[in-house]
């Protein structure tokens, strides 16, 4: 397997992933091989498609490379449009899949119901929204969530770090955060912003890695997005401690570090998974090795009797069919 920390620290993901054979345009079959050294092994062929979360993107990314090396007649196409995003094309029936760092909303499912395509939900890891700042800030150690309110809420004024505490630099704060699409911005939202208006003056973007450039290059910048691209980038960028607590592995797995820690889900179309074989093969894959991808890239796995549920719940699909 790659060292997928390595490769995350150059670039953790590009707009989109294809990977795996393009010459099939099966929607997803099993054949048998019949070469003697592989004969009686089962083979899959097809495309599968994906969208969503780019918090959800490193993991996936690392499954879809490794899977292309199990079933290479097996083309998945990974989007990383945000989790809003992604929901949108699976509600148009566009994708087989949908990647998202929060859970499925109301009139998302309602939007679905209408649609008539049931679905179901996996979760793959869990994440630290992570606060960073630059490297070569060195008067930001720790914030409070209070601090957090004050710095990233709408109130007309221009933010300056000397607002959070006095001895700080009179310098404006430039903001990176996740685009409205992203469901990072909708975590951040419900449990910092509690609905109110993002500081107007910040940069989104649903691409991670933009935020992350941005805040490599200026000293004054503060942004948010996933602990992966933290890790990724943890010697050009700085964590901030919330309420004394580093987000880290153990304070993420054990809920310490709050109220940022969170689940990362996948929501997968029940007709992709019975009728399309491909599909089912992926997300077989995909759980089976979805915690070590998590730890490979920088998230935490769940329990694996978590994961030995979801597989039950995959195989529990089909079986009902």
């Amino acid at each position: 397997m790659r060292n997928w920390k390595f490769a995350m620290a150059s670039t953790i993901l590009g707009s989109a992933l294809i990977l795996g054979a393009c010459s099939s345009t099966d929607t997803g079959t099993k054949t048998e091989e019949t070469d003697s050294e592989t004969a009686g092994e089962a083979v899959v062929e097809g495309m599968v498609s994906g969208d969503g979360s780019s918090t959800v993107a490193p993991i996936m990314e690392g499954v879809v490379e490794e899977y292309a090396g199990a079933q290479p007649d097996v083309q998945v196409t990974v989007g990383t449009s945000g989790t809003g995003g992604g929901f949108e094309k699976f509600i148009q029936g566009e994708t087989d899949f949908s990647n998202a760092s929060r859970p499925i909303k109301e009139e998302e499912v309602a939007s679905l119901k209408e649609a008539g395509i049931d679905y179901t939900e996996f979760q793959l890891a869990y994440d630290g929204l992570s606060v960073v700042v630059s490297q070569e800030n060195d008067w930001v150690e720790n914030l409070t969530v209070e601090d957090l309110k004050k710095l990233w809420i709408e109130d007309g004024t221009t933010k300056k770090w000397s607002d959070i505490n006095s001895e700080w630099p009179d310098e404006e704060v430039i903001f990176y955060a996740p685009g409205t699409d992203s469901g990072t911005y909708d975590y951040f939202n419900e449990v910092i912003l509690e609905d109110e208006d993002l500081v107007s003056s910040a940069t989104l973007s649903e691409d991670d890695n933009t935020l992350v450039q941005g805040i490599q290059a200026d000293v004054n910048a503060v942004g948010f997005f996933g602990y992966a691209y933290y890790v990724a980038n943890q010697d050009t960028l700085k964590v901030v401690s919330i309420d004394g607590i580093e987000p880290t592995k153990d304070t993420i797995e054990s809920g310490g570090y709050s109220p940022l820690s969170r689940p990362l889900f996948i929501y997968a179309n029940n007709t992709a998974l019975t009728d399309n074989a491909a599909a089912y093969d992926f997300m077989m894959y995909t759980l089976e090795n979805a915690g070590m991808m998590a730890e490979a890239v920088g998230y935490v796995a769940l329990p694996q009797e978590e994961y030995d549920k979801a597989l039950a719940k995959l195989e529990a699909l089909t079986n009902n069919q």
